[in-house]
């Protein structure tokens, strides 16, 4: 059976997974994870080190172990990296147990917000737009089928992105995904 007691929110790097899930948490009085974070506690080390001495793969590895324990807790807010969905095992355990929302924006808006964060190793590149305009292309099949709802966080505050996602989350919680609500709606916006 889907747990829908967690929320956990999925997008690409600067759509503002963590800044949105800290203010959720807050506000439904639940607990914040950022599962970044949690690789970095647990490994001892930052991103940036990991990538360097492990690759991308290391990381992944890391990744999976981190969301398949973060995803088991209960009542909980959590935001992923950008890639989480990459891994098929990921997107089963986001799916089955909480309420996925997508937080995305504009490649602009991405840039603006990470531009000056040295803590994006997939952004060290002679072409930081390029890679993030690839990046979505690339996931954002997955991060479609995974989301139950859905917010442009480049068009609207981090607390109007809130309450879009409180209310999508009222009216959805106990409905499996895109099953029509009872007002008629399914659980994408």
């Amino acid at each position: 059976m889907r747990s829908t007691r967690n929320i956990f929110l999925i997008g690409p790097m600067g759509a503002g997974k963590t800044t949105v899930g800290r203010l959720l948490a807050k506000t439904l009085d639940m607990e914040f994870h950022d599962s970044d974070r949690e690789i970095e506690q647990r490994a001892g080390v930052s991103i940036p080190t990991i990538f360097e001495y492990e690759g991308e793969s290391g990381f992944r590895r890391r990744e999976s172990e981190a969301l398949a324990d973060l995803t088991r807790l209960e009542g909980i807010v959590m935001a992923t990296g950008g890639g989480s969905i990459l891994r098929e095992e990921n997107r089963i355990c986001l799916h089955q147990r909480g309420f996925v929302v997508l937080l995305q924006c504009s490649v602009d808006k991405q840039l603006e917000r990470t531009g000056k964060d040295s803590n994006r190793p997939l952004l060290h590149t002679d072409n930081p737009r390029e890679t993030l305009r690839e990046l979505f292309r690339t996931r954002e099949p997955y991060y479609r089928s995974l989301a139950d709802y859905v917010v442009d966080t480049g068009q609207c505050s981090s607390r109007l992105a809130i309450r879009l996602i409180l209310r999508a989350y009222q009216r959805t919680n106990g409905y499996p995904k895109n099953h029509e609500n009872p007002d008629g709606r399914t659980g994408r916006a």
